[in-house]
């Protein structure tokens, strides 16, 4: 299937061409004619590795980041500390032992804040979350403060008794599925089966008939082991949504010890960055191995910066929505250690004070450290109807205007060009949502020395994040504010319609869902650095 032609703007195709003085002379990613999307699926190497592809080259629209370490060969770089605020980061992975931060002013184990900066023994980071590991919905603990009559209070209690419902009846269905699972393997004889097999089975029982024909359906794009660690995944989640997200009766911040409503209450949480179970750092190993998992190494996936990167473990964000509090000093913790870049893959729809996390982006802006933040996996329009919906963390107070210029919200793109291009479940706002990148089944690090396919926005921030590393690294004397807009300004424009919320009844143009209209293109972004750079000098 063919689609329209990509096209940079005329004036920034210009700008980008125009690098007769710089070290760097290379032509930006322009498509000039009509390109046909990729028919066959990914090789099993493309997929782990897609969001190093081109779009010119691979008929892929990864970041084109193999195109921009070939412009980089032979130019000094200098490292850039990437803050992880997250779940935790599994510092003993051996694909990322290498590119942790280490606190230099601290001495291990000593038991003393050697370089006073208010964490004792801080050396690869700071927990706060302490040995926490569920917590409540914000809306939850809304709820638990009592009515007051707000229209905070009365959304939060509509939000409540929409999700405690959606919750006991994925657990049901998970169940269900769970029991069919078995009943079929049992049958089969055997545990690993396909969708001929399915075909094959003639059963007498109700359960394996009821979703006997979805299953087959399912099969014909999974194998039935990926299948059932996804059900398996699945019934994990409705649990702890029942047994903690959402149970009025759940207190996970009692064993941290501190008050969350006093932001000035900072003596709390430890210096274990991974958290107290390694498999519930997960999410933050995964986004610290997009941005730094070594590269080349046939392991993992090819992380974006990791030759140039150090990874600040920040532990900030529970199973369950993250405190103001922990968000605001987390940012501020990696700001005063020395991060560049901050990667934020995480939101929360309510907030109680979100001044504070406000406070925090500014003191970052102020410190020339750029924040890029996940869009969210609701499938909304952030911006639907013209009037902004709640989200944070974000840079506008909520459809304001900004409050500072270092602030990137990604969102996320699959590797299908064509209508599929937006991720299903990606958030997209024509104000609220700068650019995208890759984003669904991204292959890095996990705990316990593991990789998997992940997917969500979250994905998708870490990726952006690691561009803006890269430049950061080669081009020191551009700021944060430079880089968020090199990496918007450098984009490729798509002009294609896309569906959205993968429904393809409702359609819209690329152009219209974000501030940029584009995806990251690490390529462009490195000729376009560049010569900001040499025109600074």
């Amino acid at each position: 299937m063919k689609f329209r032609s990509i096209y940079l703007s005329a004036a920034l195709a210009l700008a980008l061409a125009s690098c007769g003085t710089s070290k760097i002379v290379a032509e930006p990613i322009v498509i000039n004619n009509t390109i046909t999307a990729k028919k066959s699926p990914l090789s099993e190497e493309q997929e782990k590795r897609w969001s190093d592809l081109d779009i010119v080259k691979d008929s892929v629209p990864g970041m084109s980041v193999d195109r921009a370490y070939e412009l980089l060969k032979g130019k000094k770089s200098n490292k850039v500390i990437v803050g992880v605020v997250d779940s935790g980061v599994d510092i003993a992975h051996p694909d990322l032992k290498p590119v942790i931060w280490t606190n230099t002013k601290e001495i291990a184990g000593n038991g003393i804040d050697d370089d006073k900066n208010g964490y004792i023994d801080d050396i690869h980071g700071w927990n706060f979350l302490g040995d926490s590991e569920h917590e409540n919905l914000e809306y939850v603990r809304i709820l638990k403060k009592g009515d007051d009559g707000s229209a905070t209070y009365k959304r939060a209690k509509a939000e409540f008794d929409k999700e405690i419902k959606d919750a006991q009846g994925g657990k049901q269905q998970m169940d269900f599925v769970l029991k069919a699972d078995e009943k079929i393997r049992t049958e089969l004889k055997k545990d690993v089966y396909t969708a001929e097999d399915l075909k094959n089975l003639k059963s007498n029982d109700a359960v394996v008939n009821a979703v006997k024909p979805q299953l087959i359906r399912v099969l014909g794009e999974t194998s039935s082991k990926e299948f059932q660690e996804q059900i398996q995944e699945g019934k994990e989640h409705y649990h702890n949504q029942l047994e903690y997200n959402l149970n009025l009766k759940f207190d996970g911040r009692k064993v941290v010890g501190d008050n969350p409503e006093d932001i000035n209450d900072r003596k709390y949480g430890n210096n274990n960055v991974t958290g107290p179970v390694a498999e519930g750092a997960k999410h933050g190993t995964h986004v610290a191995g997009i941005i730094a998992q070594t590269r080349g190494n046939n392991l993992g996936g090819d992380g974006v910066a990791s030759n140039v990167v150090e990874i600040m473990a920040v532990r900030s964000v529970p199973d369950g929505d993250e405190y103001d509090k922990d968000v605001a000093l987390g940012i501020r913790y990696a700001v005063d250690n020395g991060a560049k870049v901050i990667n934020g893959s995480f939101g929360k729809y309510f907030s109680t004070h979100s001044e504070w996390v406000y406070d925090a982006i500014k003191y970052a802006a102020e410190k020339d450290v750029l924040i890029v933040c996940a869009a969210g996996n609701e499938s909304l329009d952030l911006n639907e109807g013209g009037k902004t919906v709640e989200r944070y963390p974000n840079d506008t107070k909520v459809g304001g205007p900004e409050i500072a210029d270092n602030f990137l919200t990604i969102g996320a793109i699959t590797y299908n060009y064509g209508p599929e291009l937006v991720a299903g479940f990606s958030n997209y706002g024509k104000s609220e949502v700068d650019i995208f990148s890759p984003g669904e089944r991204i292959y890095a690090t996990t705990p316990n020395n593991t990789y998997e396919f992940l997917q969500g926005t979250s994905m998708a921030s870490p990726n952006a994040a690691g561009v803006a590393a890269l430049i950061r690294a080669y081009y020191p004397n551009l700021t944060a504010s430079q880089v968020k807009h090199i990496i918007m300004d450098s984009g490729i424009p798509v002009s294609i319609k896309v569906n959205l919320g993968g429904d393809p009844k409702d359609q819209r143009s690329f152009s219209e869902i974000s501030r940029s209209g584009k995806i990251v293109n690490a390529y462009n972004a490195i000729i376009l650095a560049d010569k900001m750079s040499k025109d600074k000098k």
